[in-house]
């Protein structure tokens, strides 16, 4: 009865053995695991396996680990258009950069550095800002002064120029334009009464008999010079008085071409300058004005293509004429109003845009040179001509 509590204490004190001899082997066990899981390795190790291997250099990836403390695996050098810039253990090196079309390669790829890319001339993209394509540099308005050029980086800068300098300027047109032809006449007058006074009798009976001759030239040979000579005691001829004889030339030329071919040269020089006998002449010949050199016909060297690409050429249209250069190629005001909102470049873009979905195959730059001819911007016609063909987009009909 005694024997049955001493058993169960005595098989107690086996069990309890039995559990402390286990438990210390499966701590050891833990243990192991943890310190492999901490192995801390140095900047520029990797851990593998507990233990810290070297990175692979730049312009490489690793191909397989090493199996040493302290020491590089196998290391391969970067594929063709692939660039790994740092130390690393990566499996793979990096894809390089292709630029767009709008951009200009600054530093081609290695297997140490990457692609560099900037926008083309004439164009900025802003770094801190996304930049999925260039946007255009935009131009000063007549009002503004550039104070910072475009740069790929950054767009063009522009100031208010100030109201000061605009009246300095309207001063100088002024003094330009008004006060010195006042002046001018002020000095031909004194001179011409100086000349007047210091003249002698003679002079004056030459002069005299002179205007006696061209009246009798005059009864003698009816036409439009009669009216030039009729006051003969008129030294000086004033603007308008050349003005009145030079319509009345034409009147003259116009009901008998043969009379006043005959009367336009025997007007005497003295009388009427030659500027405005010229200028007479042309006005009643038409067939003697001068003739502008037909504007050669440009033929696409890219279809289509060339078209487009010449459109930016056309902000050279003044800001003043853009309306009426558009209303001459067909596009009526309310299209040419909805536009108002945009850049000036921009909105040349959209209006030429325009234009072209309503040509479709029809369209060509010799229509877009012809309609600047229409209202005399021959001198932007050919800057637009210019750079079409230097930039290879259109060549010459032969």
């Amino acid at each position: 009865m005694y024997r049955s509590p001493l058993y169960i204490v005595i098989f107690g004190l086996i069990l309890s053995f039995t559990s402390t001899a286990v438990v210390p082997r499966a701590g050891l066990d833990l243990g192991d695991i943890r310190t492999r899981r901490e192995v801390s390795c140095k900047n520029g190790e990797y851990p593998n396996n507990n233990i810290c291997c070297l990175n692979c250099p730049a312009g490489t990836h690793l191909k397989s680990a090493c199996t040493t403390p302290g020491e590089k695996g196998q290391c391969e050098e970067c594929a063709a258009e692939t660039h790994m810039e740092h130390a690393n253990h990566l499996a793979q090196c990096f894809t390089c950069t292709l630029c767009r079309s709008d951009q200009e390669i600054v530093r081609s790829c290695s297997h140490t550095q990457n692609t560099e890319c900037q926008c083309k001339e004439g164009r900025f993209c802003v770094p801190d800002q996304p930049c999925e394509m260039c946007k255009k540099c935009s131009r000063c308005g007549k009002d503004e002064k550039v104070v910072r050029n475009c740069t790929a980086t950054s767009n063009t800068g522009c100031k208010k120029i100030p109201l000061q300098s605009v009246s300095t300027s309207v001063d100088a047109v002024f003094s330009v334009f008004i006060v010195l032809p006042i002046c001018l006449a002020l000095v031909g007058i004194c001179w011409y009464k100086r000349k007047r006074a210091g003249g002698s009798e003679a002079n004056e009976l030459k002069a005299e008999q002179n205007v006696q001759e061209r009246k009798n030239e005059e009864t003698q040979r009816p036409g439009c010079s009669s009216l030039i000579f009729s006051q003969s005691r008129v030294r000086v001829q004033t603007s308008a008085a050349m003005e009145d004889e030079c319509q009345a030339l034409c009147e003259s030329r116009n009901s008998s071409a043969s009379n006043s071919q005959q009367n336009l040269t025997s007007l005497p020089p003295a009388r009427l300058p030659a500027s405005a006998h010229q200028a007479c002449l042309i006005a009643s010949q038409p067939n003697l004005r001068e003739k502008e050199e037909p504007f050669p016909e440009l033929i696409p060297a890219n279809g289509e293509e060339s078209l487009r690409k010449c459109f930016q050429y056309f902000e050279e249209v003044d800001l003043d004429y853009y309306k009426r250069f558009f209303r001459q190629l067909g596009l009526n005001s309310n299209v040419i109003k909805s536009k108002d909102q945009l850049r000036y470049d921009e909105k040349i873009h959209e209006l030429l845009n325009i234009w072209y979905e309503k040509e479709g195959k029809d369209a060509s730059l010799n229509d877009l040179l012809t309609a600047l001819l229409e209202f005399d911007q021959r001198r932007t016609a050919e800057i637009i001509k210019e750079k079409a063909l230097g930039n290879g987009l259109y060549i010459l009909k032969k």
